[in-house]
């Protein structure tokens, strides 16, 4: 069997996966150090998984806040619907769609 040829043809075109070098505070390195020797996986590996981890949690975060707004607008006076979207606007929220894989790209 041909390398990859197990793999769907979109994991054949994307190439080799960007690489970077990060730099960790001591007590974070540490946990992730445990983390990696718990399930058993090098630490780029770890890094990788919490790193999708975490992104898939603010997302999943995103997601209940807004769902929260609507409620909260439906269920509110209009004049307090300013106030509403104030309240729960999230600086972090414009950056996460900064990251996230646009639907048009394949």
């Amino acid at each position: 069997m041909k390398r990859n040829q197990h793999l769907g043809t979109k994991a054949r075109r994307r190439g080799p996966e960007p690489r970077y070098t990060v730099g960790l505070p001591a007590e974070i390195a540490h946990r992730v150090e445990r983390y990696a020797e718990t399930v058993d996986t090098s630490m780029s590996k770890a890094i990788a998984a919490l790193v999708r981890l975490g992104l898939e949690g603010q997302e999943a975060r995103k997601r209940e806040s807004f769902r929260k707004l609507k409620q909260n607008l439906a269920s509110s006076h209009p004049a307090n619907e300013d106030q509403l979207v104030d309240e729960f606007r999230d600086p972090s929220f414009s950056a996460i769609e900064l990251m996230a894989p646009s639907r048009d790209c394949p």
